[in-house]
C-alpha cells in the first residue's frame, strides 16, 4: 500500500471515529470525542511524515466543509468554537507522536509508546486547546488549564489503546516507520 493510501486510510479512520458523536461535560463547551485516538494512532502507526499527512488531509477535508468532525460538524464550525485550539493542535500533536515514535524504532515498546502518545496527543493538543479556550471564551487561564482535568482518564485510556494497537501493527508489519537515527558523539564530531 502506498504512503498516500496509508495516510488516506487513517484520515478516514479519524473521520469514522467522529461518528459516535460527542459527550459534553464541563462548562467550557469542549466535548469528549474519539477522534484524538485516531490522531494518536496515526502518529504511532504511520510515523511523522505519513501521520502528519493523514491528519492534515482529515483537517483539510473538515475545513472545506465536510461534516467529519465529531457530532457531524465541519472544520469551519470547529474553528469558530471553543474547541478550535484542540482541532488545530491535532497537527503538531501527531507530528510529535510520529517523531518520538520514529526515534524509538525499530522496536516499538508499549510503555514508552503510551508516554509518547500522552506527550503529543495530550500535552501538545491540550496546550493548543487552552490557547483556543482563551481566545474563544472569557475563561481565565487557570480555569482553561484545569478544565482539561475532566478528560485525562479517557485520554490516558486512548493513549494506552493506541500504543497497544501500534505495538501489534509494528510486530506484524516491521519497517512501517523508518527509524530516525540519533546523533552520536562520534557523528556530531565528524
Amino acid at each position: 500500500m502506498s504512503d498516500l493510501a496509508q495516510a488516506a486510510v487513517f484520515a478516514a479512520l479519524i473521520a469514522a471515529l467522529g461518528l459516535p458523536g460527542t459527550i459534553n461535560i464541563g462548562t467550557t463547551g469542549v466535548p469528549i470525542t474519539f477522534q484524538s485516538l485516531g490522531v494518536m494512532l496515526a502518529g504511532a502507526v504511520l510515523g511523522p511524515k505519513k501521520g502528519t499527512v493523514a491528519v492534515g488531509l482529515f483537517m483539510v477535508l473538515a475545513i472545506v466543509g465536510l461534516p467529519i468532525l465529531s457530532g457531524g460538524r465541519s472544520g469551519l464550525t470547529a474553528l469558530a468554537s471553543p474547541t478550535a485550539g484542540y482541532f488545530v493542535g491535532f497537527l503538531p500533536g501527531v507530528l510529535v507522536i510520529g517523531l518520538l515514535t520514529a526515534l524509538m524504532m525499530p522496536r516499538y515498546r508499549v510503555i514508552p509508546g503510551i508516554v509518547i502518545n500522552l506527550l503529543g496527543g495530550v500535552v501538545v493538543v491540550y496546550a493548543f486547546g487552552v490557547v483556543g479556550l482563551l481566545i474563544r471564551t472569557d475563561v481565565a487561564l487557570w480555569a482553561a488549564i484545569t478544565s482539561n482535568g475532566t478528560f485525562l482518564i479517557g485520554d490516558f485510556i486512548k493513549a494506552a489503546i493506541a500504543a497497544l494497537v501500534a505495538a501489534q501493527v509494528h510486530r506484524a508489519w516491521p519497517g512501517l516507520i523508518a527509524p530516525l537515527r540519533r546523533r552520536t558523539d562520534a557523528s556530531a564530531a565528524a
